[in-house]
């Protein structure tokens, strides 16, 4: 879990926030990842893609560009419609870890008092 610093402590220095952005980066890519790999393993088995087209399909429907080949059966097309929201969901977590990070640094600096800075 990452700790920030509170309201009335020193901004942190520029090491520790770029560690937390990596942190950030890990773990959202850790989420992406996992995503990808539940979209290609559904494309494969239940629409009988190729890795290869599993993998396309997967990847653009989690980048939020569509799909790309046409779905052969009902079954792919109710696991292409959960995997299209479950996408959308991971989206929003990604970005909300990855600005975390950022938001929270710039919303520190502007909420510093100046008696604070000199602790």
């Amino acid at each position: 879990m990452l700790r920030f610093e509170r309201r009335h402590q020193k901004l942190a220095p520029l090491s520790t926030f770029a560690w937390r952005l990596l942190a950030s980066l890990g773990i959202t890519s850790c989420m992406i990842l996992f995503a990808l790999s539940i979209g290609i393993g559904g494309y494969h088995w239940i629409a009988r893609f190729s890795w290869i087209d599993a993998l396309l399909e997967a990847s653009m429907i989690l980048a939020g560009m569509g799909p790309v080949n046409p779905l052969p059966s009902n079954s792919a097309k109710v696991f292409a419609a959960g995997y299209a929201l479950f996408s959308g969901l991971i989206f929003i977590a990604v970005m909300g870890i990855l600005l975390t990070p950022v938001l929270h640094r710039l919303m520190h600096e502007f909420h510093i008092d100046e008696k604070d800075v000199n602790k």
